[in-house]
């Protein structure tokens, strides 16, 4: 993903050899995303992703290690963080706390059918079933506050009628987190960051088939309901116009549904949670958008995109199955 700190090829030997992977064999980094620096690392003991976190604190890793590892002996595609002696997945890096997970197989999908979302949707649908049995607890980070927070920094930037969606979907998803329903919903450790980019998929086409869910930096406590919805406004929607291709939408629910039946409030609130979904990736584009860091490798994502499929979710509230 982005390259905010350089990495030698000594450090990462250093690295290694702390984490018993053997000689270093080469050390590329990698340009996609904007949070953390990224490179793939090849070693005597096989193919890894080295991470340098640039936002998330040492205090604050451990959660999302941790969940990528519950989930890994768990049984689904995800990567499983290298450990150390100690047996502490964090480690240091550059001055930078770091991790080291192994590199799955297989390639992302840009333009996704109901193939490849049916499969998206029973994978998320597993992972919300295998965080029954998690304990430990962190809030996501990029929730409500974060959207309180962040909403008047890029308010100025915004014409006017973009100003009015934003001022509007802020009084109305701050009502809503206070309402009953809302308080309804089932919540446990959740992706909250199941984009395209973020999955692989591997096999022959028009038959590959998904193998590897990484990339969970923006993991946290939240609502199921929540992140499926984060993934639906990725994967089901017409990069274009910002509307909801409902055919492959309806597929991913099926798939899910296959692993797990979503409550009735869960059902009522999906079109909410749809513009919830919508917002805080609106938000966080215009963030990045209008106060970037320097980074090499870094390219801002475009903030209309979700501007327009919040528009899309306000305007046409899709309810599955109507």
């Amino acid at each position: 993903m982005a390259v905010y700190t350089e990495v030698s090829l000594a450090q990462a030997q250093a690295l290694s050899t702390r984490l018993k992977l053997g000689n270093v064999g080469s050390l590329a980094p990698i340009g996609s995303g904007i949070e953390n620096t990224n490179y793939f690392l090849s070693t005597d003991a096989g193919e890894w992703v080295l991470t340098l976190f640039e936002r998330l604190s040492a205090s604050q890793l451990p959660f999302y290690l941790q969940l990528m590892q519950h989930l890994a002996r768990h049984g689904l595609p995800v990567p499983e963080p290298v450990a150390g002696d100690d047996g502490a997945l964090c480690h240091e890096l550059a001055g930078k706390p770091a991790a080291v997970v192994n590199r799955l197989p297989g390639t992302a999908v840009e333009a996704p059918d109901v193939h490849h979302v049916e499969q998206v949707g029973a994978t998320l649908a597993r992972m919300h079933l295998a965080v029954a049995d998690f304990a430990p607890q962190q809030p996501n980070l990029r929730g409500l506050a974060w959207w309180q927070a962040t909403a008047p920094a890029v308010r100025p930037h915004l014409e006017a009628d973009a100003g009015a969606l934003l001022d509007d979907e802020m009084v109305y998803q701050t009502h809503l987190a206070q309402s009953p329903s809302y308080l309804q919903l089932p919540h446990g450790a959740v992706h909250a960051d199941l984009f395209r980019d973020n999955a692989l998929f591997d096999g022959l086409p028009g038959r590959e088939r998904l193998c590897g869910v990484f990339d969970f930096y923006f993991a946290g406590v939240d609502s199921f309901a929540f992140d499926l919805s984060v993934t639906i406004n990725d994967w089901c929607i017409d990069d274009d116009s910002g509307h909801l291709d409902e055919t492959r939408a309806d597929a991913l629910i099926a798939g899910y549904r296959a692993e797990r039946e979503p409550t009735g409030a869960e059902w009522r609130m999906l079109p909410a949670m749809r513009r919830a979904a919508a917002l805080r990736f609106w938000l966080s584009r215009l963030s990045d958008w209008h106060a970037p860091r320097d980074a090499s490798l870094l390219t801002p994502k475009d903030p209309r995109h979700f501007e327009r499929v919040l528009r899309d979710c306000v305007a046409n509230p899709w309810h599955p199955g109507a």
